[in-house]
């Protein structure tokens, strides 16, 4: 087989993969919208618009998602200035990092429930002041869960940005004897304004579509996401209003894309090659530093409620320790097989999903094909697409398939939801790759998959390790993309602990959000031992 015949071969397996789990099932969903009596018609709209309720919940999501998202973003930027940017010992740098991005491992739905048992009437908190501090239930609730929940992906824009920049500028600016406002400003804040958007729409637009926060502490504030979730799966399913939700729900996202499109013309390009000038500032430094870890030690202390009640009598009761609860649980052998379902899940998930990305952005990258850039443009849709909408159109375009209610539907879902994160780390790394070395394959008569197997996976193996953990990862804790999918046979942790919160058992639900959080813990630890077994390997 040639070359290109192999490359046009892989195309159009791809583009047709994305005609018919992305592009078809968004199309019938709009369709859905406007037709009305096998009418185009804008009846829908109108129920919905008129609908006091539905608007209601609509403001307040877009209302506590930008208060949630400004929040989030200065708060990521301080993290990432105080990591790059000071001087501190290395054990504070190492925490802050971690504790930063601890709320992705466990699923979303769990952060409700761990703050109703720290903050709550019956919490910690109440226990040791006499009285709750405030109402965490409600938009409460929902600002701290939303900030806690986007703070990670805001943080990794930034902290990587802050990579690029470079810190001449911030010594030329010391030297000139700037204002340290006017330095700030033009050496750090002005280069990085772009990451700093796009941390911002993306904590905003993830906020706005969550599902997880809001149905756990939610209560009587309600928000667009909860409202969808309540037509789809009623007593009586109203699709047509739900696909006018799921319309309006697009919309800040793309706003979101339209406004970092308008902001572009401000970036600021750095070579970043320089890092070694930032001189220690005592004070500043412990200052920054200290604050940071206090915020670390803050999300710290909130999860570890999770790993202390399970293991106590009867919260907040009986204190005394004891590991009933957790023997119980696992001789509950439905919802161990729900652990291992969503393990099938997730593993599926990283192999089928990495192997589809890194096809896509090979394609884009080391190919001449023609209409390559397609592939650009289905990156952009899946980044714009909330997970919980494009679970929607799945559920209306397979409604009458062999694959809905089956594991199958639940992966695609995933895949094509988490598709453009892995797509652009392996789109940045073979850009990085040399292309001679393709050259230097063509030469010497080797095919194409030899190229790819013998050459370029051997110079990605960290960039295919990061991508099988983030489609890993977030297949263990998803839960607003896969609600409206899975069925009573193909139910996962994440969705099965929506289904025990109507039941109470908070106990389980912590629980199963520790064996989700241990289980990513351990492959992430697996993949880097793997990875650095092998470069030891190759350095020997």
């Amino acid at each position: 087989m040639s070359k290109i015949y192999s490359q046009r071969l892989l195309f159009t397996l791809i583009i047709l993969f994305f005609l018919i789990f992305l592009i078809l099932p968004i199309t019938v969903l709009l369709g859905r919208s406007i037709v009305a009596d096998g009418q185009l018609s804008l009846n829908y709209y109108y129920k919905v618009l008129s609908d006091n309720t539905i608007m209601k919940s609509l403001f307040n999501s877009m209302k506590i998602s930008l208060l949630a998202a400004t929040t989030t973003t200065v708060l990521a930027f301080f993290v990432a200035y105080t990591i790059h940017m000071t001087h501190s010992p290395k054990w504070i740098k190492s925490y802050n990092k971690t504790l930063v991005i601890l709320p992705m491992l466990v699923p979303t739905i769990t952060y409700g429930f761990i703050l109703m048992y720290l903050f709550g009437n019956e919490g910690i908190l109440a226990r040791i002041l006499g009285d709750a501090p405030f109402t965490i239930y409600g938009k409460n609730g929902l600002f701290v869960g939303y900030v806690i929940y986007t703070l990670p992906a805001a943080y990794f824009i930034i902290s990587n940005a802050f990579n690029y920049v470079d810190h001449r500028f911030y010594y030329i600016s010391q030297l000139m004897k700037d204002s340290s406002v006017r330095r700030f400003y033009h050496t750090l804040l002005r280069p990085l304004i772009i990451p700093i958007a796009n941390a911002f729409v993306l904590s905003f637009i993830l906020s706005f579509t969550d599902f997880g926060i809001p149905a756990s502490i939610g209560a009587d504030y309600n928000v667009i996401a909860t409202v969808l979730y309540q037509l789809i799966l009623g007593s009586i399913p109203k699709f047509a209003e739900g696909a006018v939700i799921a319309v309006l729900m697009l919309v800040p996202a793309i706003l979101g894309f339209v406004f970092l499109t308008f902001i572009e013309k401000w970036g600021v390009r750095q070579k970043g090659d320089f890092h070694a000038t930032i001189n220690k500032r005592p004070i500043h430094d412990w200052i920054m530093n200290g604050v940071n870890l206090i915020v670390s030690t803050i999300i710290l202390l909130i999860f570890s409620v999770m790993f202390v009640v399970p293991f106590t009598e009867n919260y907040p009761y009986q204190l005394n320790f004891t590991l009933k609860h957790v023997v119980k649980l696992f001789q509950d052998d439905i919802l161990i097989h729900i652990y291992f379902q969503a393990l099938f899940v997730a593993i599926t998930t990283a192999v089928f999903g990495t192997i589809i990305s890194f096809c896509g952005a090979l394609l884009t990258v080391r190919t001449q094909l023609y209409g390559k850039q397609m592939l650009n443009i289905v990156s952009i849709i899946t980044n714009t697409i909330p997970g919980m909408i494009l679970g929607l159109s799945y559920l209306l375009f397979f409604q009458n398939s062999n694959i809905k209610g089956t594991f199958l539907i639940v992966i695609l879902s995933i895949i094509v939801h988490y598709y453009t994160t892995p797509f652009l780390m392996a789109k940045s790394a073979l850009d990085k790759l040399d292309i001679s070395w393709d050259i230097t394959s063509t030469l010497m008569r080797d095919s194409w998959s030899d190229t790819i197997f013998k050459i370029i996976l051997p110079n990605m193996k960290t960039t295919i390790i990061e991508m099988i953990n983030y489609y890993f990862i977030n297949a263990m804790v998803t839960i607003s993309g896969v609600i409206f999918l899975v069925s009573t046979s193909t139910q996962i942790v994440s969705t099965q602990i929506n289904q025990l919160q109507h039941f109470n058992r908070f106990v389980d639900i912590f629980i199963l959000s520790i064996l989700i959080f241990v289980t990513n813990v351990v492959v992430r630890f697996i993949t880097s031992w793997w990875l650095k077994s092998q470069q030891r390997k190759e350095a020997s």
